[in-house]
């Protein structure tokens, strides 16, 4: 009777083994690479903060990721004339996969060479502090970045020529993001890759923009609650 008991236990236990095995395998995304450690590349493109191992030449590789999120810094149409330094103020075009979610709507845009002026002056979720830490200007703001930019998700960042792309990087690792989960991919203007979705055509001689292939995040100002001064 006692040998027919233990049959039985060891039975239930090696099909809960196979079981768990079975499951393990079936939710394990074998087809994920291993990320390498953000690491910034060297000169110009190194001040900006875009990555060595990830960015315009290598984004390719690392599309389609269960375990990652991509997200553009641009806004559809810029104020600033980035036209002034061989860019584009508009958005002509995207990396497949990547939603926009533009950076001059989180905080005020600092830095930009003089030949581009000013970028977007109106209502941000975050101000800067002179001390370089940023104080929220809506009860939602942390929260509208916690969705966008999941701490639990690595996140891949891209914009025009990379700087965008390095100040989302900077305002969320001063947050308590975790750099090492951050890639600033660096600029669409210098990505020849195969997800190339074009947003500007010409026909005609006529420029347009096919805005409505953008997957864009803006942000209604309107229906969020201001901080009062002194909260």
């Amino acid at each position: 009777m006692k040998d027919r008991f233990l049959i039985i236990i060891v039975s239930i236990v090696s099909l809960l083994i196979g079981m768990l095995i079975s499951f393990l395998l079936l939710n394990t995304d074998s087809s994920l690479v291993s990320l390498p450690k953000p690491e910034v590349t060297g000169g110009e493109r190194g001040q900006l903060g875009i990555d060595k191992n990830i960015n315009e030449e290598t984004i390719d590789n690392y599309l389609n990721r269960s375990d990652s999120v991509y997200r553009d810094m641009r806004m559809l149409v810029d104020p600033g004339n980035y036209a002034a330094i061989g860019g584009d103020s508009y958005l002509s075009g995207i990396v497949q996969g990547f939603e926009v979610v533009p950076y001059p709507l989180l905080t005020k845009v600092k830095g930009l060479p003089k030949e581009v002026g000013d970028s977007y002056t109106g209502k941000t979720l975050f101000t800067q502090n002179e001390d370089g830490t940023y104080k929220a200007n809506y009860k939602e703001s942390l929260e509208y970045l916690e969705y966008y930019f999941p701490k639990d998700k690595y996140i891949f960042l891209m914009c025009g020529g990379g700087g965008y792309a390095g100040m989302t990087k900077n305002l969320l690792v001063s947050l308590g993001w975790d750099e090492n989960k951050i890639y600033n991919v660096g600029g669409y203007w210098y990505y020849n890759g195969k997800n190339n979705v074009k947003i500007k055509k010409t026909i005609n001689g006529k420029i347009s923009y096919d805005f409505w292939k953008v997957n864009y995040h803006n942000i209604d100002f309107e229906n969020l609650t201001e901080v009062a001064n002194n909260d």
